[in-house]
């Protein structure tokens, strides 16, 4: 059997959403949804912002204090949202690269993770500008330390970042999934 890069990695995308376990009913309907849409043969990577394909893959990542029970958030200008940094997925990219990347370029630092896998799956309904998409969102945990850890973020992309412990962060001003990803977190820590 033939395999290209594109197939070799949907092949490990597919597989890296089936490894997650779900928190909730909702992440497993999630799981399933995303497991359906990976083997359809649907394209899996964004290749026009901010819409084409309408379904594509994000990967977040979340630093995490776990001494202190804080998490990193961005407050991204174009959301208008803290959210975890994070970032499309490029074409034959694998999840976890994009983090690695997006890290670098949001954050100026070397991603260390705290699980080399997901942690946790997302399907969000985004609209932007009257245009709606989905984003898949697989969602990293990042190692980190909120008091001697040093960011030089990306202005032209937040305005801000900010360290929230986990029971104070903005919940009306954040992710729809952000309240079941924290919960999920907790029964971890």
């Amino acid at each position: 059997m033939i395999c290209n890069k594109t197939s070799i990695i949907k092949n490990s995308i597919y597989n890296l959403a089936g490894d997650i376990p779900p928190f909730d009913n909702l992440e497993k309907d999630h799981i399933q949804d995303s497991l359906k849409w990976i083997a359809s043969g649907d394209p899996l990577f964004r290749v026009q912002k901010p819409d084409v394909p309408r379904k594509h893959l994000v990967s977040y990542f979340l630093p995490l204090d776990q001494d202190q029970k804080k998490v990193l958030l961005v407050d991204h200008k174009n959301a208008q949202l803290w959210l975890p940094p994070g970032g499309h997925v490029e074409i034959d990219e694998h999840p976890k690269d994009t983090a690695i990347r997006e890290c670098k370029e949001e954050l100026d630092v070397d991603a260390v993770f705290w699980s080399d896998d997901p942690f946790f799956l997302t399907s969000t309904a985004v609209e932007n500008h009257g245009k709606y998409h989905t984003d898949v969102s697989f969602w990293y945990i990042l190692t980190a330390n909120s008091i001697e850890d040093t960011y030089n973020f990306d202005q032209s992309e937040f305005s801000s970042i900010q360290w929230f412990h986990l029971d104070e962060i903005p919940w009306e001003k954040s992710d729809p999934h952000m309240h079941r990803f924290i919960e999920k977190l907790k029964q971890r820590l």
